[in-house]
């Protein structure tokens, strides 16, 4: 039952992540691009109605994160602490490059990498718009930028129905001149909570190599 759960929710996951593209026009304006022809000025979406927010805090990672988790794609790895998740690579014909999972958990987690540089902005624009053809009630619960290992990420909190079923996605969106990151924590609305923990530890061992 679980296995069937996590497949679900993988799949879920990548059908939000890639169910549209970004473009820009011949005057410049960026546009988000539906599988179905239609598009829409990326402007007029809710997500540049407020400006984000800056965490002065300053995260790191964890003494219990101990394994050093390394993308071949980017010069960008996640140190996990190996006593509490597993790990699996994806294959060529997966969206995401490594697969997580809490060990006994209903918590999950993914890397997706691609070597396009992707302007911070956009990139939220593109998860929420994906977010929304998946779960049209969609909400970003949470949005800030934080500086994680020296680096700044924005974080954003979104939960959403899907299928009946009540998610909420918690992640770390990056994106430097070698390309683009989306380091992303996955779980049933109802345990957010009760794994806040776990999943702050696990996003904080982004690390640049």
């Amino acid at each position: 039952m679980r296995k069937t759960i996590l497949t679900g929710l993988i799949l879920i996951t990548v059908q939000l992540l890639n169910a549209q593209i970004n473009a820009i026009t011949d005057t410049g304006d960026e546009v988000i691009l539906y599988n179905d022809g239609t598009w829409k000025y990326l402007n007029d979406s809710i997500i540049n109605n407020v400006a984000i927010p800056v965490n002065e805090k300053e995260f790191s990672k964890g003494k219990k994160s101990t394994f050093l988790v390394k993308s071949k794609k980017l010069n960008v790895g996640i140190w996990i602490n190996p006593k509490s998740w597993n790990f699996t690579k994806g294959t060529e014909n997966d969206a995401f490059e490594f697969q997580f999972q809490k060990k006994g958990d209903d918590l999950y987690a993914m890397l997706i990498s691609e070597k396009m540089q992707i302007p911070i902005e956009t990139l939220k624009g593109i998860a929420i718009e994906n977010a929304k053809s998946a779960a049209p009630d969609i909400n970003v619960i949470k949005e800030e930028y934080r500086n994680v290992n020296g680096i700044q990420v924005l974080m954003m909190q979104m939960a959403g129905t899907i299928q009946g079923m009540r998610f909420t996605y918690y992640g770390y969106y990056y994106s430097n001149s070698n390309g683009t990151i989306q380091l992303l924590t996955y779980t049933g609305e109802n345990l957010f909570n009760n794994y806040l923990d776990d999943i702050e530890e696990f996003l904080n061992g982004l690390v640049e190599i």
